[in-house]
């Protein structure tokens, strides 16, 4: 019996003998599998944090190109108005001048009968004839008719002088206003080189952007991000409002309100965008600097560069109403202008890192998006 015991003791006692070095090796294994993963999650963070960042001055790079973009933008449809201006005039002044060539001609001819008239006529003594034994009635009738020829011979003249002088002042009107339009080309040319030059460097800093939202994740997440700094300047903008008896708001106008650009539909209300995140307004696919005009009378609370959202302006309507333009090429308003509906107030843009040209347009009600087809015409 006790060498039984004995003898299990000894086998007991030889597992015990092997079996404590393998949970050694055992926990050390694990210890070193837990540093190596602690190690790994610290350089995933870091990678995060270095990707973050990165995207943040990215971020502030294409505010920079976009902003760029849209003073360029906005010289050029400013020279472009210019242009059309000038132009305009000269031809009012070439065809001022048009005018003046004929009545210069007719004033000649005019002028030439009257001349030949008086030639006709011969020269005569005034004095003589009132000296004259000749009946005085018939005199007064000769000096009258004589008063009246020389009379109309100096309003010719007078009128042929003045027209003369106008076709002067035209011819010089013209020629300034012909440098006017030269200079005005050539600038118009360079703002559009200049244009062309910063799409280009916004295109490069898209690019790199997109490198670091190149996972799904964190693209959800920018965009929680863009929609939270919205909704931020949206109620900082709401509760700096100040109604004015001016502005009625929306609710009359439901459905019978134009849109604000010409375009289609390329993302509508209520859609999901990405995960739960959904479309709190509509995007309209249009040209690249076409205009954007207010939906009906309001005050811009808002014009600036937003994340995502590239150049944006904020109309407020009134009693809670607004409407917001975004992704423009370029604001034409600014803080503080009021402007009629129908106005003119930004252009067409893919700024907010668009790779494609469209309006995202919104229609708030007290701080909620509500969908702009409601009050816009189909």
């Amino acid at each position: 019996m006790s060498q039984h015991i004995l003898k299990k003791a000894g086998i007991l006692a030889g597992f015990l003998i092997f079996s404590m070095p393998l949970q050694a090796d055992d926990l050390e294994r694990r210890q070193a599998e837990l540093k190596s993963l602690q190690s790994q999650i610290a350089k995933e963070q870091n990678v995060l944090k270095d990707a973050s960042k990165r995207r943040e001055k990215l971020q502030a790079l294409l505010k920079q190109d976009e902003q760029a973009i849209a003073s360029v933008a906005k010289a050029v449809k400013e020279t472009r108005a210019s242009l059309k201006q000038v132009d305009r005039k000269l031809e009012g002044l070439k065809g001022r001048s048009e005018e003046l060539n004929r009545l210069k001609a007719s004033q000649q001819a005019t002028l030439s009968k009257q001349l030949a008239s008086a030639y006709l006529a011969g020269s005569h003594d005034y004095t003589k004839m009132l000296l004259s034994q000749q009946n005085p009635a018939k005199v007064e009738r000769m000096l009258a008719y004589y008063q009246y020829l020389n009379n109309a011979r100096m309003k010719a003249i007078n009128e042929l002088k003045l027209t003369m002088d106008e076709l002067r002042q035209n011819h010089a009107e013209q020629i300034d206003e012909q440098e006017k339009l030269t200079a005005l080309a050539a600038k118009q040319q360079e703002q559009s080189k200049r244009l062309e030059a910063e799409q280009s460097q916004r295109q490069a800093t898209i690019k790199e952007l997109q490198k670091t939202l190149s996972s799904r994740g964190a693209e959800l997440e920018q965009l929680q991000i863009e929609e939270a700094s919205l909704k931020r300047v949206l109620d900082q903008a709401l509760k700096a409002v100040k109604d004015s008896p001016k502005l009625t708001g929306l609710a009359s106008q439901r459905g019978k309100l134009s849109w604000p650009t010409k375009g289609s539909l390329s993302e509508s209300f209520g859609a999901a965008r990405s995960g739960q995140i959904k479309w709190k307004g509509v995007v309209l696919s249009a040209p690249e600097g076409q205009d954007i005009k207010a939906i009906s009378d309001g005050k811009v609370i808002y014009a600036d560069w937003l994340k995502g959202f590239g150049m944006v302006l904020v109309l407020d309507h009134g009693h809670g109403y607004m409407s917001l333009y975004g992704h423009a090429q370029a604001l034409l308003k600014s803080p503080g202008d009021l402007v009629n509906g129908g106005e003119t107030v930004a252009l067409v843009g893919r700024s907010g890192g668009q790779t494609e040209p469209g309006l995202y347009f919104e229609i708030r009600h007290k701080g909620q998006a509500v969908d702009p087809a409601t009050y816009c015409k189909r």
